[in-house]
């Protein structure tokens, strides 16, 4: 997978937009201003992804490259190592799995915003 390759499925999501609030090198996908995932533009060698507490503690302890969250809540955020060990179909569920969640705990006016 190569940063087009991700940022074009980040987009593909409902209400996505993009975004660099941090710096010029951390492009951030958002959907209605929530976070769902975030990478390195410059060195496309990880990308952090949110993930329900305990799966991202199974995922850590399955895959040596998913790591906790660098720079994120430990808790519910993972950083996974791309072009590694994990195939890119995975990493693809897992930025769907993180998207879900966020819109999961939206309210019903964002979710009908999204519809």
């Amino acid at each position: 997978m190569n940063i087009e390759e991700f940022r074009s499925y980040c987009l593909s999501f409902n209400g996505t937009t993009e975004d660099l609030p941090f710096d010029e090198k951390t492009l951030v996908f958002k959907v209605l201003g929530k976070m769902f995932a975030l990478t390195n533009i410059d060195l496309f060698e990880t990308i952090n992804v949110k993930c329900d507490p305990e799966k991202a503690i199974e995922l850590r302890e399955q895959y040596e490259d998913v790591l906790p969250g660098y720079h994120m809540s430990k808790k519910h955020w993972n950083t996974v190592k791309v072009n590694a060990s994990v195939p890119d179909k995975l990493i693809y569920q897992w930025v769907k799995d993180s998207y879900d969640l966020i819109v999961s705990k939206m309210t019903k006016k964002m979710k009908k915003e999204l519809a």
